[in-house]
C-alpha cells in the first residue's frame, strides 16, 4: 500500500513534465496524455511483480517507449493520407480525363463488333490473344490483327479529338486567319 502512495505521488509530481516529453514525441496533446497514463500503469503493475530501483527513470522510459510506438502507428497512416492526396488527379485531370473516356467509348462503338469484342478480351479481361483467339474461333494472328486495329483506330480518335481541341484554342488574327 505504501508502495502504491509513493508510486502516485511520484507520479502526480512528474504528471506536467511527462505530458510535454511525450507531446514533444507525438506532436499531440491529448495522445500524450494518453501515453502518460499508460505508462503509470504499467509502472504499477510491474512495481506488484518487481521491486523498481529507480521509479522515476522507469516511468521516463515507459512513457518514452509507449510515445515512439505510437508515432510509429500514426506515421504509415499520415503518409498514406498524404499519398492519397497526391494521387488524387486536378479538376481539369478528371476532365480531360473523362472526354478520353467518352472518346474511346465512341471509338469502340464505331468498331466491328469481332474487333470491339477482340480489343475487351485483351485489354479489359486480360485475357491473351491465343484465349481470344479460341473464343472468337479464328486463328492467334487474326486475333492479334483484330487488337491491333482497334487499339490503333481509337489511338486515332484521340489523337484526332486532341487535334481538333489544338485548334479551337489557336490564336486567330483579327480578319478570322490563323497567325503564324
Amino acid at each position: 500500500m505504501k508502495q502504491d502512495h509513493q508510486l502516485l505521488t511520484l507520479f502526480l509530481a512528474h504528471r506536467g513534465a511527462l505530458v510535454t516529453y511525450a507531446k514533444g514525441i507525438l506532436g499531440d496533446h491529448a495522445r500524450a496524455e494518453d501515453v502518460v497514463q499508460e505508462a503509470y500503469l504499467r509502472l504499477t503493475d510491474a512495481a506488484g511483480t518487481r521491486a523498481i530501483d529507480e521509479p522515476q527513470g522507469y516511468l521516463y522510459r515507459i512513457v518514452r517507449n509507449l510515445a515512439v510506438d505510437g508515432k510509429r502507428r500514426v506515421l504509415p497512416v499520415e503518409a498514406i493520407a498524404d499519398q492519397l492526396a497526391l494521387d488524387r488527379p486536378s479538376p481539369e485531370a478528371e476532365a480531360l480525363h473523362r472526354d478520353q473516356l467518352r472518346i474511346v467509348n465512341a471509338a469502340l462503338a464505331e468498331l466491328p463488333e469481332r474487333s470491339r469484342i477482340a480489343l475487351e478480351l485483351h485489354r479489359l479481361e486480360g485475357l491473351k490473344l491465343r484465349e481470344i483467339a479460341g473464343r472468337l474461333g479464328i486463328s492467334i494472328t487474326q486475333a492479334h490483327t483484330l487488337v491491333a486495329e482497334a487499339v490503333e483506330h481509337c489511338k486515332r480518335r484521340l489523337r484526332y479529338s486532341e487535334k481538333l481541341e489544338a485548334e479551337k484554342h489557336r490564336p486567330r488574327s483579327s480578319y478570322g486567319h490563323e497567325q503564324s
